[in-house]
């Protein structure tokens, strides 16, 4: 049995989607890379201030659950989630938009 590099199964893929599927497939790739971008920038910014999740949670009166499911990519947190996160950890929550790439 043959089997296909997952790039090429991929771009092969890509050469069979319309347009408005294509968009949803883009769509949905940056909305995973920003989830996993938040992840990695939450958990660093946690462990940098040497806390917990059950610490970092106590601290914006919530649970540890809500910490790990950000920190795992598992939700994207809303702006008041990630405010909350940056005042816990004594830190200030700047927001900016780039042109994509």
């Amino acid at each position: 049995m043959r089997t296909t590099p997952f790039r090429q199964a991929e771009a092969e893929a890509l050469e069979t989607m319309t347009p408005h599927e294509r968009a949803r497939f883009d769509a949905a790739e940056a909305e995973e890379e920003t989830r996993l971008r938040l992840a990695e920038l939450v958990y660093a910014a946690r462990t940098q201030a040497g806390l917990t999740q059950t610490e970092l949670a106590h601290r914006m009166g919530t649970q540890q659950s809500v910490i790990s499911a950000v920190e795992n990519g598992g939700q994207i947190p809303s702006v008041s989630t990630l405010w909350r996160i940056a005042h816990a950890l004594n830190l200030r929550l700047t927001i900016d938009m780039a042109a994509a790439s």
